[in-house]
């Protein structure tokens, strides 16, 4: 028999919260079965769950993840796989410019900080050497 999770197993298992499960629900993205009035997902749910997470992680929107899903379920062809490669390829592009963008910022707020120690020390100082 199946191994089968319910909402706070799973949840718990991949540190989400069950409001989270459901808004992939509602967004079509998973589609659990139904124990009476329990939703319940298999191993198959969880897997599809743990790509939905590492796409969300990785910055894909969930129209992206979807199409990344489909590849999995329709076994995607060719062109779907080229597809993807584009979107990941394009996907890196952006964060290494997020990444000199930030690494940028960071030099300037080290040269402010260094500017401003430097300011701060001369007026201190300064007032030092009045009050003598």
């Amino acid at each position: 028999m199946e191994q089968l999770y319910t909402v706070n197993q799973l949840a718990e298992e991949l540190g989400i919260t069950p409001r989270a499960l459901r808004f992939y629900e509602v967004k079509g993205l998973l589609a659990p079965n139904r124990v009476g009035n329990n939703r319940v997902y298999t191993k198959r749910d969880r897997a599809r769950l743990k790509l939905i997470l590492r796409g969300k992680r990785l910055g894909f929107s969930l129209a992206e993840i979807r199409e990344y899903l489909d590849l999995y379920t329709v076994n995607g062809g060719v062109e779907q796989q080229r597809n993807l490669l584009k979107r990941v390829q394009k996907r890196l592009k952006d964060l290494a410019q997020q990444r000199e963008d930030l690494e940028a910022t960071v030099q300037e707020l080290r040269d402010i900080e260094t500017q401003v120690t430097t300011s701060l020390a001369e007026l201190a100082g300064g007032k030092a050497a009045k009050e003598s």
